[in-house]
């Protein structure tokens, strides 16, 4: 079991902030199936107050109910941390990581699966498609 905190705005959701953007594709099934296998959820966004409500909510309407929610555990109060946003988790996903966000796919596979992310590399799974030449005959 791990401590996964999570990104809305860009990794959910496309980034429309304040407004909810789609749904990226995936995100919903794939936090709902880490939730499945005992996981800890930690929603972890910017968002406070009323739009902190709206991306628990629309969430919630998906399934998808976090353990906790800008905090390390449920209980936790913001006092509690002497003002700071840090999050103890074992995985961060968030759209702003190094090398941007990987699919929910490979997300998976490296937390459930326990794949490094060198692994999901290897496996060509993050390669882009590749496209075909066009030759004069195929137009």
């Amino acid at each position: 079991m791990a401590k996964i905190a999570v990104d809305f705005d860009g990794t959910i959701v496309e980034d429309r902030y304040p407004k909810i953007g789609p749904e990226v594709t995936f995100a919903t099934d794939t936090l709902r199936m880490l939730i499945e296998a005992h996981h800890q959820l930690i929603l972890w966004t910017v968002r406070e107050g009323e739009l902190l409500q709206e991306a628990v909510d629309w969430c919630h309407e998906r399934g998808v109910d976090f353990w906790a929610v800008n905090n390390d555990y449920p209980e936790e109060k913001p006092s509690d941390r002497h003002f700071t946003r840090k999050i103890k988790a074992d995985y961060f996903i968030d759209d702003r990581n190094i090398g941007g966000l990987p699919d929910w796919g490979q997300i998976y596979a490296i937390i459930q699966q326990h794949k490094t992310f060198e692994e999901v590399l290897r496996d060509g799974t993050m390669q882009p498609e590749k496209k075909k030449k066009k030759h004069w005959w195929n137009l």
